[in-house]
């Protein structure tokens, strides 16, 4: 007799499910964003907090990644292409603390906080275009110090910040004609000086030893 339904295969076959990988014995999460502040001293706190649940603190661990920290506005890629003129005299400390990992390696340590320092000034860049000065860049750059405390209540990452009163200002000065053609001549005046001298020098070498063999002959 023909069979009608074709027998299941016995052979082994997987899940998708069983395939997938087991979730993290831990968790975390990305922050992404930007906050408006006064220029006053505040805090930026990061923490575990709900009325709706509770949180053993001996459990949590602040340990991050920064990938990125500034304050003010991100520089444009075209007005970046015009600051590398002065990039020299520039302190590159607006972003200190990309990249840079603050972990918590001392597991029997519970409620460890860690918290970061920020004296943040204000630098501005104003360049010369057309006969007109006009502001490149406004930004604020920064010195950071982390430590790590720890005390009895709820962990967190703490950034502490405060602006400085005081302004870096950059002005790009442009030269004129004449300071060109004084830089020019002065140049061409230092070259005769000192061919002059070298000549001075080597014409009363050649004399004195023709002196000196004169003497020998006589």
């Amino acid at each position: 007799m023909e069979e009608l339904v074709l027998p299941t295969p016995l052979a082994n076959q997987t899940l998708a499910l069983e395939k997938n990988r087991p979730a993290p014995l831990t968790g975390g999460c990305r922050i992404e964003g930007y906050v408006r502040v006064k220029k006053v001293p505040g805090n930026l706190i990061i923490s575990s907090r709900s009325g709706a649940h509770s949180f053993d603190s001996s459990h949590m661990n602040m340990s991050h990644v920064i990938g990125h920290l500034s304050f003010g506005k991100i520089i444009s890629p075209q007005v970046l292409s015009d600051v590398k003129r002065l990039i020299p005299y520039l302190g590159r400390s607006h972003d200190k603390l990309n990249g840079r990992s603050f972990i918590n390696h001392r597991n029997l340590d519970a409620n460890v906080t860690i918290e970061h320092y920020l004296q943040a000034v204000k630098t501005e860049v104003v360049t010369v275009k057309s006969s007109h000065e006009s502001s490149l860049i406004e930004q604020y750059e920064y010195t950071a110090h982390s430590s790590l405390t720890q005390s009895a209540n709820m962990p967190v990452a703490k950034f502490h910040f405060e602006l400085s009163p005081m302004q870096v200002l950059i002005t790009e000065n442009p030269k004129s004609l004449s300071h060109f053609l004084t830089n020019v001549c002065a140049i061409i005046g230092g070259v005769f000086t000192v061919a002059g001298i070298l000549d001075s020098i080597l014409y009363n070498t050649i004399r004195l030893m023709q002196k000196m063999e004169i003497g020998k002959n006589i």
